[in-house]
């Protein structure tokens, strides 16, 4: 028999979507480690439980750099899948980068099975997360990523190239980087579920 909840309960659930309303921060979220990010999010950080697109325009553009702070907590306690990352992991530069290897871990699987595989991370539910990397136009697959990423109640991250950007996307949070005109990494909010997206780049703050 499924659980019956009341509304006050439902609405307590930040993967909720309350007609553009901001959500309650903090709840299920893990902190970008960014300030200006993550002030700008109504949950304060990623979300849990939801999927985190992040579009780049060329490789080494600080794509990692974005969310290593998140990684870095995540870690403390939980464990994250790197799936089938576009360039061999370096172990010494993960712990340059403080994170903890034995909590790392990485799944070498065939490109054309890599969101499958990062499908099946997410909803495992022994994971905090997943980090997929994608080429593919097709949204179906992000789609089936992020009720996995429901299921599970994990962290879900995928990269995709920034072409993909003015085409829609099941993901909860869109994330864009931008290169400003004075060389700095700028990041533009493209979708914000359950709150206006932000129109202007976001420049990344104080990182902790």
């Amino acid at each position: 028999m499924r659980a019956v909840l009341s509304l006050n309960q439902a609405l307590l659930d930040g993967r909720l979507f309350l007609a553009g309303k901001p959500l309650a921060r903090g709840q299920g979220a893990l902190a970008s480690g960014w300030d200006a990010l993550d002030a700008a999010l109504p949950w304060g950080g990623f979300p849990r439980g939801a999927l985190t697109e992040i579009l780049y325009p060329f490789d080494g553009v600080g794509e990692l750099d974005l969310v290593l702070p998140a990684w870095r907590a995540l870690l403390r306690e939980e464990t994250l899948a790197l799936v089938a990352p576009p360039y061999l992991p370096y172990a010494p530069g993960f712990a340059f980068a403080r994170l903890p290897l034995e909590r790392l871990l990485w799944i070498d699987a065939p490109r054309e099975r890599a969101l499958w595989a990062a499908e099946q991370c997410l909803r495992a539910g022994c994971l905090g997360g997943a980090a997929v990397w994608s080429t593919d136009a097709d949204v179906r697959p992000l789609r089936r990523l992020q009720l996995a990423a429901e299921e599970g109640d994990s962290v879900g991250f995928v990269w995709r190239p920034a072409r993909h950007a003015h085409n829609p996307s099941p993901a909860a949070l869109r994330l864009q980087l931008l290169k400003a005109d004075t060389g700095e990494l700028c990041v533009r909010v493209l979708k914000n579920r359950g709150a206006m997206a932000q129109v202007q780049p976001l420049r990344r703050g104080r990182v902790h």
